[in-house]
């Protein structure tokens, strides 16, 4: 992802794509996960007028945060971070990171906003893989993507 990040053409063209399929789209700020969701989901917020918020990985923030680990695609355990107290109750929240291979990694900040009173009102990546994980995830919240990987 990064040569495409680097590329300012194709980063917008990219960052305009991925914005333009989220128009009707409520969300009061966007949220990256660590790292490269920070890239893509900076460029949707400035797109969409809303904040930005980071959702880290373990042992990054400074300050008491909220905890969720998860089996990411490797089959190794990790752990998201949120800042405790960041969300207001009902604070509408669209989550983005660059790929989706199983949604273990969206689910578990998912969580972390939900658990924190926000709405998870979307998520947005440049590929989500199609398999029975991201399915569920795409029937709970909407999802939007630039392509899509099919499973054989």
């Amino acid at each position: 992802m990064t040569p495409l990040f680097a590329d300012y053409a194709a980063f917008v063209a990219l960052a305009d794509d991925l914005a333009a399929q989220l128009g009707g789209l409520a969300c009061d700020l966007v949220a990256g996960i660590d790292a490269l969701g920070f890239i893509l989901g900076t460029a949707l917020a400035m797109r969409l007028g809303t904040g930005f918020l980071a959702i880290r990985k373990e042992g990054k923030l400074p300050v008491a945060a909220d905890a969720q680990s998860f089996v990411d695609y490797t089959g190794l355990t990790k752990t998201l971070e949120l800042r405790r107290g960041v969300l207001r109750a009902g604070t509408r929240v669209l989550l983005v990171d660059e790929w989706i291979e199983t949604g273990a990694q969206m689910w578990a900040a998912s969580a972390l906003i939900e658990r924190q009173g926000g709405i998870v009102a979307g998520v947005a990546t440049i590929n989500l893989d199609d398999n029975e994980r991201t399915s569920a995830l795409c029937s709970r919240y909407p999802c939007f993507s630039v392509w899509r990987d099919q499973q054989p």
